[in-house]
């Protein structure tokens, strides 16, 4: 049965759950608080967005909308990653070293968030059952009398403002990580609430194409220049551009502002990126001029409030991007909304409260594995032992499919396994793997003085990577048993 359903936020979270709403037939409304984002003065002064790394949970949520062109549309805007490439010195020399995110091949897909925007409200302009209400501001809502209010703030006299009543049968907040939705949802539903700002900032920068339009390192990777407390980042862009940002606890951003030393910083920290892809007056530019912004990790439960109520992507859990799943995630809570609202189209109450119960747990896992990979991305990527455990997880990934080996990665990345189910099999496996570690030091022991001895390289590989698979394969009996 069509219902009016009021989504808040036109954001890529709130514009894929209207097109799913939509596509349902349901009376679909917008409030937006900021302006068209496709308006021509807007394009121009886009504020400052950590580029998008979507993966199969975004691209599989576009593809369940029903629009058939939909996923092609948005992918057609992308641009594959194969792994990441780390920039450091070693021995005083300046290397870089690749780094596959899949032994079998498969890629993350940079893109600007700004174009993923676009193309989904482009598609809901097709829709004759969609409004759009821009300068918006949730100013109340009562979820039991299913009520709520708008000020309106015009964008020629912002002074000029007036309250609008919007009935509704069902709410959907996807209005971000400073959420009216679920601020006014807190008072209908005791809810648990956690907040953090960690100690880390963060500030974009931009590496234009060379002056023959190239792009200036190679675009098939996401660029990582690893610090331990800081990190460069660098993602690619379709005209040959790099969308770049820097992340720094906040007291660096502080030092860099008294003492005026970035370009200095740079040289330090950063091989390879001033001159030969920021130029010294550009990096102060835009370190002066860009924000410095913080970045926040919100978990609460639960996301509902009877039938009539709910909310999704950054309301609900708002992650550091340490991981690249920040709006993938967001992108999945759609889809798993609305296949509980199918599953119980005459029980709108159950198929929020299921939604709440399953969806809880998978945001809050992947929002630690968030705030997790930080280490990993700054400091572990440059370690021998954690690039021997990445191989070894790696060969038995490739070598014993048959006993359900993945590495954690390819399943948060490359499956729509559920987070809380890719934690639990990650723990498992890390439990196989320090076993596994431990025979591999003593074969690497065994192997080294073998070679020594008759100098077979070869059969010596083939041998320690046999007992490899052997032992895992005896512990994941073990572990099943």
């Amino acid at each position: 049965m069509p219902q009016k359903v009021v989504i808040v936020g036109a954001g890529p979270v709130g514009s894929l759950a209207a097109l799913y709403a939509a596509v349902r037939g349901h009376e679909v409304e917008i409030y937006e608080l900021r302006s068209d984002l496709r308006s021509p003065e807007i394009t121009q002064n886009i504020s400052q967005s950590i580029n998008l790394a979507l993966s199969e949970r975004g691209i599989h949520s576009l593809r369940q909308t029903g629009l058939p062109d939909l996923a092609d549309a948005v992918l057609k805007e992308t641009f594959p990653m194969h792994g990441r490439m780390i920039h450091v010195r070693k021995q005083g020399k300046y290397v870089r070293q690749s780094q596959a995110y899949d032994a079998r091949g498969r890629s993350l897909l940079a893109m600007d968030r700004t174009g993923l925007n676009q193309t989904l409200l482009d598609h809901l302009d097709a829709m004759q059952n969609v409004r759009f209400f821009f300068h918006r501001k949730l100013v109340s809502v009562d979820f039991r009398q299913r009520l709520a209010w708008f000020e309106n703030r015009t964008k020629n006299d912002p002074a000029k403002s007036d309250d609008i009543e919007v009935p509704f049968d069902l709410m959907i907040g996807a209005d971000g990580a400073h959420s009216a939705v679920r601020y006014h949802l807190m008072k209908f539903v005791p809810m648990s609430y956690q907040q953090e700002y960690i100690d880390k900032l963060w500030c974009q920068f931009h590496v234009p194409p060379t002056a023959d339009g190239d792009y200036r390192i190679p675009p098939n990777y996401l660029h990582i220049w690893p610090q331990d407390d800081a990190m460069f980042i660098a993602l690619p862009n379709l005209d040959k551009s790099f969308t770049s940002t820097l992340f720094l606890p906040r007291s660096g951003f502080e030092h860099l502002v008294a003492s005026g030393k970035v370009v200095e910083y740079f040289d330090e920290k950063f091989p390879g990126v001033v001159p030969d892809l920021i130029t010294d007056e550009q990096l102060r530019k835009q370190f002066n001029e860009h924000d410095h912004l913080p970045l926040i990790s919100i978990k609460c439960s639960p996301y509902h409030y009877g039938s009539t109520g709910v909310i999704i992507g950054d309301a609900a859990h708002a992650m550091v991007p340490f991981y690249g799943q920040g709006m993938n995630a967001g992108l999945e809570d759609v889809r798993v909304l609305f296949e509980f609202l199918d599953r119980y189209p005459n029980d709108q109450a159950k198929a929020l409260t299921e939604y709440s119960k399953q969806r809880t747990p998978d945001a809050q896992t992947i929002n630690d594995l968030a705030l997790g990979n930080y280490r990993e991305m700054a400091s572990d990527v440059k370690k021998p032992l954690y690039l021997l455990r990445k191989w070894l997880e790696e060969k038995l990934y490739l070598y014993i499919p048959n006993a359900g080996w993945a590495t954690q990665y390819s399943r948060v990345t490359f499956s729509n396994m559920r987070y809380s189910e890719v934690q639990d099999a990650a723990s498992r496996q890390a439990r196989i793997l320090n076993g596994v570690v431990c025979v591999v030091a003593l074969s690497f022991i065994g192997s080294a003085f073998w070679l020594t001895r008759t100098g077979g390289v070869q059969q010596a590989k083939k041998g320690l990577l046999r007992s490899i698979c052997l032992v895992a394969q005896q512990a994941q009996k073990l572990t099943q048993g």
